[in-house]
């Protein structure tokens, strides 16, 4: 783990501490969400394939 990403995980973690009242024994969750959103925020989103629609060809009489 970087220095710096352990550091924005430490900076994130600590905001949703306070923002949940602070808390007693909750320092894991904590970590783990802020870790799980700092590693969303770098890697790239996925951008779904663009749809194409099959236009159907009408059928040839025999």
């Amino acid at each position: 783990m970087t220095d710096d990403r352990q550091e924005r995980i430490r900076r994130r973690a600590h905001e949703i501490w306070e923002q949940a009242g602070r808390p007693e024994g909750a320092h894991m969750e904590h970590w783990d969400q802020a870790a799980a959103e700092i590693d969303a925020e770098v890697k790239p989103k996925s951008k779904a394939a663009p749809k194409t629609t099959a236009t159907a060809k009408p059928k040839a009489k025999a």
